[in-house]
């Protein structure tokens, strides 16, 4: 009978991943090993399987098995599937697995499927060292996540930190005799608006547009009646390229420092993974030709994804069916999750052209 994106999808879709990647990791490895292709699991849980030979590229089809909270049942309306992850990123992992199974490649094809993308991106940072990437040769990475049927060749990172301010603790009936943090913050806050306006300060991609930087979270004070000592700005980073995670860090620090004083300092949070660098590939590259010639358009990604880490080996660009948002509002995230099932069909067909080519363009 075959492989069924669509009977696959539902069911993964039906198959809570929240919280644990267990239950999607066994289905994800059944269904390979149900159509002869043997499953390995990485030390870090990454679920990997590969077809082919060494004599042309090495081509890598990546998504992952892991969603955000709540667990959204699924729901099938016509030729729309609801429910947590049918676009983010169950749909793209489903036409993914149908086209590794369809191919027979000149080289070599690798499932690569990750367990925590949606959070610290551990299965990510261990696999790709181990992967054997070499754009020189051609190989190529296409990361599955909502595009509505774009390839995206470009795409913002992210990076988190946390803005220190100091003071000085006194009663508040007395408040001149300390140093007061929040009223620090206010200041800190002010200067992290100005931050992107500094004469060094990045350009605006092309693509991306410019960098932005969000106070997200503040935390000061301790008693209602005490000048607090300390306060805390969590702040979040999109960037662009050319910006690391260690420019800004630096850029940042520097820049609060002098715009205040020493009393002010900025510090990224600490995670045993790195961060999701801003990435951008090349518009004459193999794989990006070879999706423009299957008749989609390239564009940037919006979100930041786990293509930063891939990128730094060999091309790579964003693909899949879903949309990040709608018309109406958010869609991947959201309570309103969906994906349409025509689209996830076309994923497969477009997903097996550009296959193909990319074959056809360094095999031997």
């Amino acid at each position: 009978m075959g492989f069924d994106p669509l009977e696959f999808l539902e069911t993964a879709v039906e198959t809570p991943s929240h919280e644990t990647v267990e239950p999607m990791r066994a289905l994800l490895c059944d269904h390979l090993a149900a159509n002869g292709a043997e499953p390995t699991v990485h030390d870090d849980g990454s679920v990997l399987a590969s077809k082919g030979n060494s004599s042309g590229p090495h081509i890598v089809l990546n998504t992952h098995l892991d969603t955000v909270a709540p667990h959204v049942p699924a729901e099938r309306e016509g030729d729309v599937l609801h429910g947590r992850g049918s676009c983010d990123a169950k749909g793209p992992l489903a036409a993914m697995l149908s086209a590794f199974l369809d191919c027979e490649p000149d080289g070599t094809l690798t499932l690569a499927v990750t367990p925590d993308e949606e959070r610290r991106s551990h299965g990510a940072a261990a696999l790709v060292p181990s992967l054997d990437l070499d754009g020189e040769r051609g190989d190529a990475v296409i990361v599955g996540e909502p595009t509505g049927l774009d390839v995206c060749i470009a795409g913002k990172g992210r990076f988190e930190g946390t803005v220190r301010v100091e003071g000085e603790n006194a009663h508040a009936a007395e408040p001149h005799t300390g140093t007061n943090a929040i009223t620090g913050a206010a200041a800190a806050i002010e200067a992290i608006d100005e931050f992107g306006e500094r004469p060094d300060a990045l350009s605006a991609h092309p693509d991306l547009g410019r960098p932005t930087l969000t106070p997200t979270v503040v935390e000061g004070g301790t008693a209602t009646n005490q000048v607090p000592a300390g306060c805390e700005i969590v702040v979040d980073r999109r960037s662009v390229p050319p910006e690391t995670a260690a420019d800004f860090e630096r850029d940042l620090d520097d820049f609060l420092r002098e715009r205040l004083d020493s009393s002010v300092s900025f510090a990224l949070t600490e995670r045993e993974t790195p961060f999701l660098e801003a990435f951008e590939t090349p518009a004459d590259s193999g794989v990006v030709e070879a999706f423009q010639d299957a008749g989609c358009d390239t564009r940037p990604f919006t979100a930041a994804t786990e293509a930063s880490y891939f990128a730094r080996e060999a091309p790579t660009v964003v693909f899949g069916p879903g949309d990040l948002a709608d018309a109406d509002g958010p869609v991947a995230h959201a309570e309103r999750e969906y994906v349409r099932l025509p689209e996830v069909e076309r994923a497969t067909e477009l997903l097996d052209r550009v296959l193909a080519s990319l074959f056809r363009r360094t095999g031997t």
